[in-house]
């Protein structure tokens, strides 16, 4: 858009009555809400209704507390949207306004709105996406409070030989196997962490890392770890499968309620431009 300022929007939300991020008719969705919500603070101005690029589509009932986005405003629009406001004031103005003009019951806030420096883009600027998964497979973890974002287990997991499992996991590769297709799309990804650790709570947490996920991934890397886990796979198993063409049909995709977007990386700002440009190009393996 000539003329336009982007915009960086942090963002928190509960997944839970969300079918999913990207806009669905007759669905509500994280980025309608946010969508609608920038339309009414902008709509004294002229051009376009905004439109949001995210960083990470996340499916439904799945959670972030570190999401980001950008959005394209022509002046007028910024000027409505800040009322007027320069600098810190600005920012802080933007955030609480359009976390104020969300509908009720208040899943979604937008923590910080900012400028964007010059080469940003949510989604192809990144250099990774880090996920948190979150189950209790002990009684005593099972707190009520936690239910939303926690899949509960009905029998314990042996977390040492998950761990095994995730090591060679790591690293450049075609993730078919994990992921659920879509025409066109790449399976080609490197996985940057995939780690399991025991919290004080006696909840089992999956710490997941990539340049970016395709579809289903990290529930699916999940889900066969928990195979791994009741010992219906054995753990070499799970790097075996990276051979594979296809999705895999030996493991069940973990519930999306366990799955949070904790943190989105970006470059320096210098190097934001030619993040993008590579991003965009289609990934092969050597």
């Amino acid at each position: 858009m000539d003329g336009s300022v982007r915009v960086r929007l942090d963002l928190a939300y509960d997944g839970t009555d969300f079918a999913g991020w990207a806009v669905q008719p007759g669905q509500r969705t994280v980025q309608g809400e946010l969508e609608r919500a920038l339309a009414v603070a902008t709509g004294r101005a002229d051009g376009p209704p905004p439109r949001l690029v995210v960083a990470g589509r996340t499916d439904a009932g799945v959670h972030a507390t570190g999401q980001v986005a950008h959005v394209d405003l022509t002046a007028e629009q910024l000027d409505a949207l800040t009322r007027g406001h320069d600098g810190a004031a600005a920012v802080d103005s933007a955030a609480r306004r359009l976390t104020g003009l969300l509908s009720d019951p208040g899943d979604v806030v937008v923590h910080r709105a900012s400028t964007a420096p010059t080469g940003f883009d949510a989604r192809f600027g990144a250099v990774f996406r880090r996920y948190r998964y979150r189950i209790a497979d002990r009684l005593f973890a099972r707190d009520p409070v936690d239910r939303r974002r926690t899949m509960s287990h009905p029998r314990p997991l042996d977390d040492d030989l998950m761990r095994d499992a995730a090591v060679a996991l790591t690293g450049l590769h075609d993730f078919a196997a994990y992921c659920k297709p879509r025409p066109g799309a790449t399976t080609i990804r490197e996985l940057q962490l995939l780690d399991w650790r025991r919290e004080a709570d006696g909840v089992l947490v999956a710490e997941v890392r990539a340049d970016a996920f395709c579809h289903n991934m990290v529930r699916a890397l999940v889900g066969a770890g928990i195979a791994v886990g009741v010992g219906r796979i054995p753990p070499e198993r799970m790097a075996e499968l990276l051979a594979s063409p296809s999705r895999s049909n030996e493991f069940a995709v973990a519930p999306a309620h366990g799955l949070t977007l904790v943190e989105v990386g970006y470059p320096a700002d210098a190097d934001l431009a030619a993040q993008a440009e590579r991003a965009r190009a289609r990934r092969e393996l050597a």
